[in-house]
């Protein structure tokens, strides 16, 4: 029993790092973008799109981590049948505008390469108002997906034979029979290939396009002495890397959630690694981001010296 007992105390503190580890870093990128809007009163599409990236990526962490991590460390019925809708409510669409948003913003940094799209899509997709109203269905359409969460989720019961058990220890679910389950699921997998599929597509146009621009720039960049990246292809790096650690992540989590809720007892292992794996591209995007994008580490550095720096340095974003 204490060796147990330690075992889910080390699973716990690992879902404590790493939710506490995620939504650091990403509300570090929201006041990053907060901040660039507070100073220059513009709102740049592609910082409106990541700024909805984050949220939802702390919402993820939150609705999820929290719960996990508590449920990891002993306590037992912390949430009623409210808070258990609630929570998987949250984490449901959280997960869903995830999904739709990094899909988004592959598509409108795919769209920006085009040279083929016309100057007036072009002028479109860059206005903010068809930003605000594509960011809005991205909510709009995991909201209604999930709202039969409202209606099966439940709180605990004394079963071991409920598929939502086995993922969650603190909640179940009022699905009947494992056929029923596995339509949510295999539900759940077609929109989730679908988006998948979009953003492996406009990813391969971004490669094409930077593998074409590098081979027309390779004659004058060879005689240049210290070439330098536009910010077009920086974003696209950025973005591409972003769109990678989703895809690697997502496909990893559905593979081992379909195999958790397939085996009849899966281990405790299985389950709480699954867990870290589903979590893991809210956790990552952050650094990835600070990682690829020097702005933000040189923003950060500069308000860790001086205020007027940093104002400076985003004035020129």
């Amino acid at each position: 029993m204490d060796g147990l007992v330690s075992v889910n105390s080390n699973w716990g503190i690992a879902f404590l790092i790493q939710t506490a580890a995620g939504i650091l870093g990403n509300s570090l990128l929201f006041y990053f973008f907060s901040f660039i809007f507070v100073t220059t009163q513009i709102v740049r599409p592609r910082n409106l799109i990541l700024s909805q990236l984050v949220l939802a990526n702390n919402l993820v962490l939150s609705s999820k981590g929290i719960p996990q991590t508590m449920a990891a460390f002993g306590l037992k019925s912390f949430l009623d049948d409210a808070g258990c809708k609630l929570v998987f409510c949250l984490n449901r669409v959280a997960r869903g505008v995830s999904l739709s948003t990094t899909c988004l913003l592959s598509g409108f940094q795919a769209i920006k390469l085009r040279p083929s799209i016309s100057r007036r899509m072009e002028l479109r997709m860059r206005s903010p108002k068809c930003i605000v109203f594509c960011c809005f269905l991205c909510f709009i359409f995991p909201l209604v997906a999930n709202v039969h969460t409202v209606i099966h989720v439940t709180g605990p019961v004394n079963s071991v034979n409920l598929s939502m058990e086995k993922m969650y220890r603190y909640c179940s679910s009022s699905m009947s029979g494992r056929w029923l389950f596995s339509a949510a699921a295999v539900m759940y997998s077609l929109v989730d290939g679908v988006c998948l599929v979009l953003m492996v597509c406009t990813s391969g146009s971004m490669v094409l396009v930077l593998h074409r621009h590098k081979q027309r720039l390779q004659h004058i960049r060879s005689h240049s002495l210290s070439p330098r990246t536009s910010p077009e292809t920086r974003a696209t790096h950025t973005i591409l890397v972003l769109v990678s650690t989703f895809v690697s992540f997502h496909v990893l989590a559905s593979i081992l959630s379909f195999e958790v809720t397939q085996i009849q007892n899966p281990s405790p292992w299985l389950r709480n690694f699954s867990f870290l794996v589903s979590a893991g591209f809210p956790t990552f995007s952050p650094l990835v981001f600070i990682v690829s994008d020097t702005h933000v580490s040189q923003f950060y550095t500069a308000c860790w010296t001086r205020k007027p720096n940093a104002r400076r340095m985003v004035s020129g974003l």
